[in-house]
C-alpha cells in the first residue's frame, strides 16, 4: 500500500490484541506495538478513562518523520522505534492506548491494532505516627494512630517495637491502624513505628518512643573485685573497689551512698581508688525515683585485709655456741595474720604451721653447704601464696686482718673482716696472751688501740666462727715500723730536666704517712711548679720539675711514720750541667745605608754541642750622650738555629750607635760571648752618581738649545743678524752652478725648504710645538772661473736643511 507524506491512514485489520498494563505515579512505562521488526508507519492513540475521544500521541512514517502530540497528557513521551515510553507517568495516563501497525508480508500491506489499557498506580506517601500519652506511669492505657495520606487502596498496617535489649520486634496485638495498650508496663516501654504497605511500595513512620515511668524497685550492691565472708563484702587494701547500686526505675534512680550513716557520694558507682584499713564498714545505698518520689535503701558490711607491713622475713641465725643452725621465717602484723610454714627438703609440708612467725633448728653437721629452705605464706590479699627462701653458705678462705692508724696516729684501728655467709661469719679478736678484746661481732670486727711504741713486734689473732664450718679459721697481724726501700739510692740528670725519685714502703702494720724532705731539709709541698707528689698507700714518687744544679743537687729523704714508730730513707740527687759550646768570632757587622738595619755574620770555633745563638744587643759607649739607655744592659734581639750563621736585625735608631755580640747555647749553657763590635757603614760607590749626573746634563743642553732655536726662528725681524748667522739665505749671484740633475734637485730642495721656513714665520709667528732641527752635511764643491765674473769673488754653495715635526 502506497504512503504518502503528510496523510495519515487508519485502516482496521481482523487481526487485533488486547492487554492490560499498570505503572506507577512519576515513574516510566513502555508500551509495545507488537513484534514488528521493520514497520511501513504506526500511529498511537489514547483514550482517557471514562472519556470517548481518541487524541493521536505518537505517530511515525516509512521515511522516518516522527510527530508527538498530547505529551502533556500522559507525561514525557518519546518513541523507541515503534515502543512508547512514557516518563514521569501522570494520573491522567490511565486509560486506553490503541497501536495501528502497518508492515509489509508476503508482498502484502498488513495492518494489526494493539489494545493496551494502562492503569496507573500511587506509591504510599509516608505514614504519621501519633501517641496519646508518650510517658505513662505503669498501668495506665495508651493508645498509637498510623495515618497514611497517599496510596492506592488497600493499604496494610504492620508495628514494630525497638529496644536495646531485644532489637526490632513485631507487635502482634494488632494489624490495624490504630495500636491500643489497656494496660501499659515497663516491658511494653521502647520505640515504636508503623509500616504502610501496598501494590506499589511500603513505607515506614518516623519512630515515637513510649517511656514507662516505675519504679525504683529494691537495689542491690554489687562490689568488684567481688569477695565474700561470713559478714558480708572483703576487699583487699590498695586495691580499686567499685560498688556499684541498681534499683530498676524509669526515669532511672538517684542514688546516694552513706558510709557509716554519713553521706559520702552521690550517684550510682562508688569508685575507692585505693582502699584502705580505715574504710571498713557498713555501706547503705539509697535509690529515689524523683517523677514519682519514691525510695528505697539497702546497706552492706564491708571488710579491707591488708598485708604485714613490709616484706616476710627469712633468715638463719648461729645457735647453741655456733654448733646448730636456727632458720626463722616472720611476717607480723596485717588482717588476717599470715599463715606461715617451713617446707621440708622435699618441698613437702611440715606439720607445724604458725601464724605470723615460725621457727626451725637444724644440725650444723648435717647442714650441706649452699643448702636452700623455703617458707612457705598464704594471706587472703596475695593472689597466690608467697615464698620466702635463705641458702645457708660459708665463704671461702679465712678472714682479713688489717691495722690503721687514725689521724695523728692516736689510734691503731685492728680490722677484721670475712663478708659473706648465711649465717654470717662471727669474728673475733685476742691479742698475744689470748686474751679475748671484746664481744665478737659479724663480718666485720674493728677493735681499737691506743698508740704505743711497745706494740712493736706484738701479735693480734682473729679467729672465724660459723655453724658449718667444724674448725675455726683465723688471721693474725703483727704491728712494726715502717720499713722503706728505692730503686736508686742516687739519680744524676742534666741541668733543666725532670727528677723522679721513688719510695716504696714495705707491708707493715699500721698503715703509715709518708713524707719529702727537700736538699734543705723541709718538708715539700707539692705545688704546680716546682714539686709534684703521686702516692698510693705502698709508694710514694716525687717529681722536680726544672732542675738547675745550683739550686737542687743534694739530698732527699722519704719519710714514714705510723703509730708504732717512724724510718727515713735519703736519696741523692745530682744536677749536672750541659758541656760549654764552641766559642763565637764575628766575621760581619755592616749598616745599611739607611742605618736602620744591621747584617752580622759569625762563625765558630773550636768543638763542642750546640744548640742554638743568641745575638745581644746594647747602647755603644761611644754614641751620643742623648741616649737614655744604659751602657752595660744587653738586650737578647734574637735566637738563631744552631745551623744558621747570619742574621739581619732591624728596627735600629739611626742616631744611636750600637754594640753587638754573639753567644752560642748548649741547652742551658752558654759560651764565652764573641768580641764586642760597632757595625761599619757600606763602602761608597760613585759611579751611579756620575752617570745620573751625565745623563742629567745632556738632557738640559738638548732642552737648551730647542728653546734657542725657537727663539731665533720666532724673531728674526728683531735679531736679523742673529737669524741669518744661522740661516744665511742663497742669493741668486751666489748659487752653485748645476750641471747634473741629481744637483739640480738638492739645490731646489733647499731653496723651497728655506722659502717654506720664512713663509712660515712670516706670516703666523705661531710657535712651533717641538721642533728637532737637523744641520744636513755641507757641501763645498769649486765652480769654474768664468769670465764674467771677477776671480777674487769666487761664491761658495752651502746648503742647510731645516726640519720641523710636530
Amino acid at each position: 500500500m502506497p504512503f504518502y507524506k503528510g496523510q495519515v491512514l487508519i485502516i482496521h485489520g481482523e487481526n487485533s490484541s488486547e492487554l492490560t498494563l499498570k505503572g506507577v505515579l512519576d515513574h516510566s512505562v513502555q508500551l509495545e506495538c507488537g513484534q514488528i521488526a521493520s514497520p511501513i508507519f504506526f500511529i498511537w492513540n489514547f483514550v482517557k478513562s471514562g472519556s470517548n475521544r481518541t487524541k493521536i500521541i505518537a505517530f511515525s512514517s516509512v521515511v522516518g518523520f516522527v510527530q508527538k502530540e498530547a505529551a502533556a497528557l500522559v507525561g514525557d513521551v518519546s518513541l523507541i522505534n515503534s515502543t512508547l515510553v512514557i516518563d514521569h507517568l501522570q494520573t491522567t495516563a490511565e486509560g486506553s492506548f490503541i497501536c495501528q501497525i502497518c508492515y509489509e508480508q508476503d508482498g502484502e500491506a498488513i495492518i494489526n491494532s494493539f489494545y493496551i489499557n494502562l492503569i496507573v498506580l500511587a506509591p504510599i506517601s509516608k505514614p504519621l505516627l501519633q501517641i496519646n500519652n508518650s510517658a505513662p506511669v505503669e498501668g495506665s492505657p495508651v493508645a498509637l494512630s498510623c495515618t497514611v495520606k497517599n496510596g492506592t487502596a488497600p493499604v496494610a498496617y504492620f508495628w514494630h517495637r525497638t529496644t536495646n535489649q531485644e532489637g526490632t520486634v513485631a507487635v502482634a496485638e494488632v494489624t490495624g491502624s490504630i495500636l491500643t495498650l489497656t494496660a501499659v508496663n515497663r516491658t511494653h516501654a521502647g520505640w515504636y513505628d508503623c509500616q504502610a504497605k501496598n501494590e506499589v511500595n511500603e513505607v515506614t513512620s518516623d519512630r515515637v518512643y513510649l517511656d514507662v515511668i516505675y519504679g525504683p524497685d529494691e537495689p542491690v550492691i554489687s562490689i568488684q573485685p567481688f569477695a565474700i565472708t561470713e559478714n558480708g563484702f572483703a576487699a583487699n587494701e590498695q586495691e580499686e573497689v567499685t560498688l556499684t547500686c541498681l534499683a530498676s526505675s524509669n526515669p532511672p534512680s538517684h542514688y546516694m551512698w552513706f558510709y557509716n550513716n554519713s553521706q559520702i557520694f552521690s550517684g550510682q558507682m562508688y569508685v575507692i581508688s585505693k582502699i584502705s584499713r580505715t574504710q571498713t564498714g557498713s555501706y547503705t545505698c539509697l535509690a529515689q525515683n524523683t517523677h514519682l518520689n519514691t525510695r528505697t535503701q539497702i546497706t552492706i558490711s564491708l571488710t579491707v585485709y591488708y598485708l604485714p607491713n613490709g616484706n616476710p622475713t627469712c633468715t638463719a641465725v648461729a645457735h647453741n655456741n655456733y654448733q646448730d643452725m636456727a632458720l626463722w621465717c616472720a611476717w607480723n602484723g596485717g588482717l588476717p595474720l599470715a599463715e606461715l610454714q617451713w617446707l621440708k627438703s622435699n618441698q613437702e609440708k611440715s606439720d607445724i604451721v604458725s601464724y605470723s612467725n615460725a621457727t626451725k633448728i637444724e644440725k650444723g653437721n648435717e647442714i650441706r653447704n649452699d643448702s636452700t629452705y623455703t617458707c612457705k605464706i598464704f594471706h587472703p590479699v596475695l593472689q597466690n601464696h608467697a615464698f620466702c627462701k635463705v641458702t645457708v653458705w660459708v665463704p671461702e678462705g679465712g678472714p682479713n686482718c688489717s691495722a690503721i692508724a687514725t689521724k695523728q696516729n692516736e689510734l691503731i684501728m685492728l680490722t677484721c673482716e670475712l663478708e659473706g655467709g648465711k649465717p654470717r661469719i662471727t669474728l673475733s679478736w685476742t691479742d698475744w696472751k689470748n686474751s679475748t678484746l671484746e664481744k665478737p661481732k659479724e663480718s666485720i670486727h674493728i677493735h681499737a688501740l691506743k698508740s704505743n711504741t711497745t706494740y712493736n713486734g706484738k701479735t693480734f689473732s682473729c679467729t672465724a666462727f660459723h655453724p658449718l664450718n667444724a674448725k675455726a679459721k683465723e688471721c693474725r697481724v703483727t704491728l712494726e715500723t715502717p720499713r722503706l726501700e728505692t730503686e736508686r739510692n742516687s739519680v744524676s740528670l742534666f741541668d733543666g730536666g725532670t727528677a723522679q725519685l721513688s719510695c716504696f714502703l714495705k707491708s707493715a702494720q699500721p698503715t703509715s704517712e709518708m713524707f719529702w724532705y727537700n736538699n734543705k731539709n723541709v718538708v715539700i709541698v707539692p705545688d704546680s711548679q716546682k714539686y709534684g707528689i703521686l702516692q698510693e698507700s705502698s709508694w710514694s714518687n716525687l717529681t722536680i720539675w726544672d732542675t738547675t744544679w745550683n739550686d737542687d743537687s743534694g739530698i732527699y729523704k722519704c719519710s714514714a711514720f705510723n703509730a708504732v714508730g717512724r724510718s727515713n730513707l735519703s736519696i741523692s740527687l745530682q744536677v749536672k750541667k750541659y758541656p760549654n759550646p764552641p766559642n763565637v768570632t764575628i766575621s760581619k757587622l755592616m749598616y745599611s745605608r739607611q742605618r736602620t738595619e744591621v747584617d752580622v755574620e759569625w762563625m765558630t770555633q773550636g768543638r763542642g754541642n750546640l744548640t742554638g745563638f743568641m745575638v745581644q744587643r746594647r747602647v755603644s759607649k761611644r754614641s751620643s750622650p742623648r741616649s737614655t739607655r744604659k751602657v752595660d744592659s744587653w738586650d737578647i734581639v734574637a735566637d738563631i738555629q744552631p745551623e744558621i750563621r747570619d742574621h739581619k736585625v732591624g728596627g735600629l735608631n739611626p742616631s744611636v750607635l750600637y754594640a753587638f755580640r754573639i753567644l752560642a747555647v748548649n741547652h742551658r749553657t752558654t759560651g764565652y760571648p764573641s768580641e764586642v763590635k760597632t757595625p761599619a757603614d757600606p763602602p761608597f760607590n760613585a759611579y751611579p752618581a756620575v752617570i745620573g749626573a751625565a745623563v742629567a746634563g745632556m738632557l738640559v743642553a738638548a732642552v737648551a738649545s730647542l728653546l734657542s732655536f725657537q727663539y731665533i726662528v720666532r724673531n728674526r725681524e728683531n735679531n736679523p743678524r742673529l737669524h741669518d748667522l744661522f740661516f744665511r739665505p742663497a742669493h741668486a749671484e751666489a748659487r752653485e752652478r748645476i750641471s747634473i740633475p741629481e744637483d739640480a734637485e738638492t739645490s731646489a730642495n733647499v731653496e723651497d725648504g728655506l722659502r717654506s721656513t720664512d713663509a712660515t714665520s712670516a706670516s703666523a709667528e705661531q710657535p712651533i710645538p717641538e721642533a728637532i732641527l737637523e744641520t744636513a752635511t755641507t757641501t763645498v764643491a769649486p765652480s769654474e772661473p768664468s769670465a764674467a765674473d771677477p776671480p777674487e769673488d769666487v761664491p761658495v754653495n752651502v746648503t742647510i736643511t731645516v726640519t720641523a715635526s710636530p
